[in-house]
């Protein structure tokens, strides 16, 4: 085939192939030509997940009637005239692209009136047909309406998901947008229907507004500058973490942005703080001169480079590792010592406020021959309760060697058939004591128990035989759109992926969902917090993903819903049963994460330390 040049109407639709991704990628676009334009007030207005229709509406500077044929055309902008400009671009726009590529794929009408005018005007376009100028009623400021995404490249719109997914990332790109600039008001619409409106505020209302009076509660205020660099806003404490990173907002001078470099000097100043499987929460500013990063990296314009990676990476550093050494809310040495010794970050101790009852948990492994039915035979609940009395808890830990512990005659086994020995006592709700053979054992609980967990998941699953426990109540939940698209997909497609994993999950809302059924093995769990982390796999991932190369993962995260937490009270049945589970269990000497779940401490060991023999 013979080299020959393109059309343009085909240049500009490949260019949108990387510029407008999706419904949410065109808004993106949209908002930045708003707000480079000085608006201060944004209204957002879309139908079918803005798929059939998307309207930006603004107050800003608005586009002269002589410029309005030049804004669909590509490689035309106001931002920059010269390679300078391009170098020390500061505007979100620059590239004159993105008008040109949306309107090659849609059916597309922008309204504007300049500032200082009398009238407005508006232009039309459907695809690469451009229709003459003609006057419009507008007060001031910009209207685009995109209309029929895609309607001339159907197979582009065949990769589009439902309604409710790329509403979804819509609202997750508006927000975005609304979270960078609290001195601009935002509205939101959806299908005629107002959703949400930020007014003027200051940024810590605006992240609240946006991310939850929790985030805000629970999050420090930064303002660090040195050498012309300035990080502010606000970073979560460690103990509110997450499983994902949905949480994590970074704008180098406005523009968000998704930077390696950036986030390894977070990921490094949270390192001593917060366990490796979690992530930190923030909204970060970064302010530096325009001319020390290049922001023309990729079309989408979220990749940057800076010219001294270096030092940007070490003042991120330094000024969020300040900040995380420095916590507030510490009022006393007791409540620092209490929140030194958690180490799972979301529960507090609460010394002698301990509940006096607590009902019995389930931790015996799944095995043909459970250790405690082979021990006692059917008489295994009255053995239970006996195992509790003085008389029995002396015989079994009477003696280091071979101490014989004796049920109804029924049962002779020494220690030494039992590596883990027995539980003589609890310490702080974290740790189980236990006295075998050698000496002392100490057990992480829940670290054990969550390995335990996991591999009895791990097994159901190859099996196919993860059982569904129904809920007497089923337990409803607001959802956000992601949430509830994911389960109308996975329902609308006839898959299994909720069932096989043993959930039943249903819509009862647009904004609300019910957890029907849970698996057996993780009843006590919190639903709502295990049907959230499992419906964030499917969607990130896709169901067969899920299910397949990232399975480990995902049944770890509900491992470690269901592992008993700390501060909890276990009775000595339960914690020689977390013992007998973990001696029948493969990897149980190291928790799902990689951390340790129990240490030997041999009697010479003790010997040395109280100086014994000396």
């Amino acid at each position: 085939m013979r080299i020959q040049l393109l059309p343009d109407q085909l240049i500009s639709q490949i260019a949108a192939g990387e510029v407008v991704e999706r419904p949410a990628s065109a808004l993106k676009e949209l908002l930045e030509n708003s707000l480079d334009a000085g608006s201060t007030d944004i209204s957002v207005s879309l139908v079918q997940g803005g798929v059939k229709q998307l309207r930006v509406a603004d107050n800003g500077a608005g586009i002269p009637k002589e410029d309005l044929n030049l804004a669909l055309t590509r490689h035309a902008t106001s931002k920059i005239a010269s390679l300078e400009d391009l170098e020390a671009v500061a505007s979100l726009g620059f590239r004159g692209e993105a008008l040109a590529s949306i309107a090659s794929i849609s059916r597309t009408q922008i309204s504007s009136r300049a500032r200082d005018t009398k009238h407005a005007w508006r232009i039309a376009s459907e695809g690469s047909e451009i229709a003459p100028l003609e006057p419009a009623a507008l007060d001031a400021g910009t209207i685009i309406e995109v209309n029929d995404l895609y309607f001339n490249t159907p197979a582009r719109r065949k990769f589009l998901k439902t309604e409710g997914t790329e509403f979804g990332h819509c609202e997750a790109a508006f927000e975005r947008v609304a979270l960078s600039r609290p001195d601009v008001s935002f509205m939101l619409q959806h299908n005629g229907r107002a959703l949400c409106r930020y007014a003027i505020s200051a940024p810590e209302k605006r992240f609240s507004e946006v991310l939850g009076a929790e985030f805000a509660a629970e999050s420090i205020s930064i303002d660090e500058q040195a050498a012309g660099l300035r990080l502010w806003g606000m970073a979560a404490k460690p103990t509110f973490n997450r499983n994902s990173r949905d949480t994590q907002y970074v704008y180098v001078n406005g523009r968000f942005v998704r930077d390696k470099l950036i986030a390894h000097a977070i990921r490094q100043a949270y390192q001593d703080v917060l366990h490796h499987d979690r992530h930190p929460a923030f909204v970060l500013f970064i302010e530096l001169d325009p001319t020390l990063v290049d922001v023309n990296v990729h079309p989408s314009k979220t990749e940057v480079r800076f010219r001294d990676g270096q030092a940007i990476h070490r003042f991120i550093f330094h000024s969020l590792h300040k900040a995380l050494a420095t916590p507030t809310g510490v009022s006393n040495a007791a409540t620092a010592n209490q929140a030194a010794f958690n180490p799972f970050g979301n529960s507090t101790f609460q010394g002698a406020n301990y509940p006096a009852y607590q009902a019995q948990i389930n931790l015996q492994a799944k095995q043909e021959n459970g250790f405690y039915q082979t021990l006692f035979g059917n008489d295994l609940n009255s053995a239970q309760n006996n195992l509790n009395t003085d008389a029995l808890r002396a015989s079994i830990y009477a003696g280091a060697g071979d101490a014989v512990f004796d049920v109804n005659d029924e049962v002779n086994r020494t220690q030494n058939d039992f590596p883990l020995g027995f539980a003589v006592a609890q310490i702080h709700g974290v740790y189980i004591l236990a006295q075998n053979a050698a000496g002392l054992v100490v057990v992480d609980m829940h670290a054990a128990h969550e390995r335990i967990m996991y591999e009895q998941l791990k097994n159901a699953l190859d099996d196919n035989a993860v059982s569904m426990q129904p809920l007497l109540i089923p337990v409803s939940f607001n959802a956000d759109r992601l949430e509830v698209a994911t389960v109308q997909e996975v329902l609308s497609s006839n898959d299994s992926s909720l069932s096989q994993l043993g959930f039943d999950i249903a819509i009862l809302s647009p904004t609300t969902l019910a957890v029907r059924a849970v698996p057996t093995m993780l009843q006590n769990a919190d639903a709502v917090k295990l049907a959230r982390d499992v419906l964030k796999d499917l969607r990130e991932y896709g169901a067969s993903r899920a299910l397949t190369e990232r399975r480990n993962e995902l049944l770890g995260t509900m491992a470690c819903h269901a592992a008993v937490r700390a501060n909890r009270i276990l009775t000595i049945t339960e914690m020689n049963a977390l013992l007998r589970d973990m001696e029948a269990t493969e990897r149980s000497g190291m928790c799902n994460h990689g951390r340790p779940t129990w240490f030997q401490v041999s009697m010479s060991d003790l010997d040395k330390m109280f100086m014994r023999g000396k």
